[in-house]
Parts: structure tokens; sequence; C-alpha cells
């Protein structure tokens, strides 16, 4: 059973819309741009998604140095555009019962989107060196992805 008491929030603000993020969010095309850490890729063959409730996504992530290869998925518990989604996230044919549980939430701001990743049921903290950073870092891509994104 997962505990739903762990888990960790990063808060970040982005100079993009909430459409924008949405997109990058829920579009594979998008998605396989940045959805994986610094040091690992996401080949865009890899990535499906089906964003809405019950639907699932998946993608594989691959480290540059080693070739490792990291499958991930879940199924969408929730999806409210482009203001909040909700997801299983661990294999993509494990039991969603049994993955951790990610809300993100996205809030018009005044110089673009407020976005609050909240994770639960894994234990991660700052310099992990796994969940946390690896999904710090997911986001400092997001927000390199959708900087590009608005400069094109």
């Amino acid at each position: 059973m997962i505990d739903m008491a762990k888990g960790f929030t990063l808060v970040r603000d982005f100079d993009a819309t909430p459409q924008d993020l949405w997109r990058a969010w829920t579009d594979p095309d998008e998605a396989a741009v940045w959805w994986h850490p610094s040091g690992v890729h996401t080949p865009r063959e890899t990535v499906a998604i089906d964003a809405r409730v019950g639907g699932r996504y998946a993608y594989t992530m691959v480290n540059d140095a080693t070739g490792e290869q990291y499958p991930t998925g879940g199924v969408y518990r929730e999806v409210v555009e482009p203001e909040r989604l909700v997801f299983t996230w661990g294999l993509p044919d494990g039991d969603p019962d049994d993955a951790p549980l990610i809300t993100v939430t996205l809030e018009p701001t005044d110089a673009g989107t407020r976005m609050t990743f909240d994770l639960r049921g894994f234990d991660a903290a700052r310099g992990d060196g796994n969940v946390y950073d690896g999904w710090d870092s997911a986001l400092d891509e997001l927000d390199a992805h959708v900087t590009a994104s608005a400069a094109r």
C-alpha cells in the first residue's frame, strides 16, 4: 500500500501560458523533449499519452552515458484542461493502485504561470540523487523547453 503522507512539492513560475504548459505535459511530441532529467533523453517513439480520465501514458527515459532504460507510465485520474492533471507514476504496466500519485496544477499569473508539482507516495528530498532531484531537473528541462518554444 502506498503511503500518501510521504512525498514532496515543487513550485515553479514559468514565462509561459497555462495552455503552453498543458501542451508540454499532454502532447507526446513536446513531452519527449523534456520529460526526463539532465543527462537522460526520452526517444519520441517511446512516448504515448492518452490524457483523459482513465487514459494511460508511457515513456522510456534513456541514460545518455550508459544507455540504461527507465520505462515509466501510469493512469490519469483527473484531467481539467488547462488547470490540473492528476496521474499515477510507476511502471507502464504496473498496478496504478500501488503507484505514487502526481498532481500538476497550473495557475495563471501576471508573468505567466505558476506550476505546483506534488508527488505523493514516495519518500524523497532535495539532494537524494534520485526521485526529488530527477523531477527537479526535469522541471528545469520543461522550463528550457517552454522558453525555447516561446522564442520561436
